[in-house]
């Protein structure tokens, strides 16, 4: 399990599980631009968001 901590549009910390956020990326969020919401927390979706969380994935 790979977990780290993101920084949401507000620059509010949530802890996630790299494998299941990805999940949820490409299932909900594939394309486009979109808006993310978890446990308080709002994530603005873009292929430059993907991107990141794709090479925080490869890194860890």
């Amino acid at each position: 399990m790979k977990k780290t901590i993101l920084k949401d549009d507000n620059g509010k910390s949530l802890e996630v599980d790299l494998k299941k956020f990805i999940d949820h990326l490409n299932e909900y969020h594939k394309t486009g631009t979109s808006l993310h919401t978890q446990e308080g927390c709002a994530f603005t979706i873009d292929d430059e968001f993907r991107t990141k969380i794709n090479e925080l994935y490869e890194q860890k």
